[in-house]
């Protein structure tokens, strides 16, 4: 039986998610802008609760819509991690880290996505 635990998409993002934590709780700035901390946190947290989803589902057709509902998180921190690097709470390097784990995630689901299709 599969589990979402061996789903490399579901590692990486529970990795990102852990990333996105260990950056917010360590910044002076967002302990001072709780919302765009709570913000940034809950999509990442989304990301690997929707693709945890398919642990409950019964046709590839319901996990398809929570894949796509992960990652238009994904988009959602994409553009929360901009806005926090462009009032500078996030250092560049680790925007850069961040962003590009991001879009490797992105890419891993859009071809778990195209699997499912077929």
């Amino acid at each position: 039986m599969w589990r979402v635990e061996n789903l490399n998409i579901w590692k990486k993002s529970i990795e990102l998610s852990k990333q996105i934590y260990k950056l917010t709780l360590e910044s002076p700035w967002f302990r001072k802008d709780l919302w765009l901390k709570d913000q940034i946190q809950r999509s990442s947290v989304s990301i690997a609760s929707n693709i945890a989803e398919w642990n409950d589902r019964e046709t590839n057709a319901e996990f398809l819509r929570f894949l796509f509902i992960a990652r238009w998180s994904i988009s959602e921190l994409k553009t929360q991690l901009i806005i926090a690097s462009e009032i500078w709470y996030i250092d560049k390097n680790d925007f850069e880290n961040i962003l590009e784990n991001s879009e490797e995630l992105h890419k891993m689901i859009n071809g778990f996505i195209k699997t499912l299709k077929k």
